[in-house]
């Protein structure tokens, strides 16, 4: 599969094709927000970005960006490749549950330490993400956990047909 023509970057954007692979994680001071059954179940200006060449970030929030019981372990795990064994949670707020809507490397490879503590959410199960007040528009296909803003441009992986990106 050939690699996609990346879209141009405009004044203050970034494209994920400038990424680095293996991932960067980047320290972020923007205001995130994650919504849920009508409350926000998370805030911070101090969140961590994943970036990875053709995936928009992926943001990881600090454990105390989340409101008490917001947060339900879950059974089951997964492996990246880069960062090790991930646990996943259950969000709730608002009388709702998001299944399996949330993960985090309990024990990160020692390169991806500073990313210990902290719980990455999937926009598109939940009400709604928002960084610096923009409404997140999640990664396609479901598998990823992308936040796209208009501060990115693509193409992104995660659709049809980009498995071999």
């Amino acid at each position: 599969m050939s690699r996609p023509v990346p879209l141009p970057a405009g004044p203050g954007q970034e494209s994920v094709w400038d990424y680095p692979r293996p991932p960067a994680v980047d320290p972020s001071g923007e205001l995130v927000e994650v919504h849920l059954g009508g409350e926000v179940v998370a805030r911070t200006r101090a969140s961590l970005r994943v970036l990875e060449t053709s995936h928009p970030p992926t943001y990881y929030l600090p454990l105390d960006a989340f409101v008490d019981g917001a947060l339900v372990p879950v059974p089951g795990s997964s492996v990246c490749e880069w960062k090790g064994q991930a646990a996943y949670f259950d969000v709730v707020g608002g009388g709702r549950r998001a299944a399996r809507a949330a993960w985090t490397y309990p024990d990160p490879v020692p390169t991806y330490a500073v990313l210990a503590g902290h719980v990455a959410v999937m926009p598109g199960l939940v009400d709604a993400c928002f960084v610096d007040g923009e409404r997140v528009r999640p990664q396609d296909g479901g598998f990823y956990g992308g936040w796209i803003t208009d501060r990115v441009v693509g193409p992104f992986k995660g659709g049809p047909g980009s498995w071999g990106w």
